[in-house]
């Protein structure tokens, strides 16, 4: 077992392979076109290549209501 695959809801499904092989082709193809300071990202179901700081520039925090609705399921 991969605690990974549990911790995000169970083993991954053949999208979930396909994706990962799709993100990999994606960024072999930011490095061979010298598309450097980018990342892959998911948009809707395309590929797309983003600025670093669009993914990491602002803190992305999980509203605290959220919180008190998990604490049902998970005590």
């Amino acid at each position: 077992m991969v605690l990974g695959h549990t911790q995000r809801g169970g083993t991954p499904t053949a999208f979930d392979r396909w994706l990962a092989t799709r993100f990999g082709l994606h960024a072999i193809a930011a490095v061979h076109d010298g598309d450097f300071g980018k990342m892959v990202a998911l948009r809707g179901t395309d590929i797309v290549r983003v600025d670093l700081i669009e993914g990491t520039g602002a803190l992305k925090t999980v509203d605290p209501s959220l919180y008190s609705e998990a604490e049902v399921l998970f005590g």
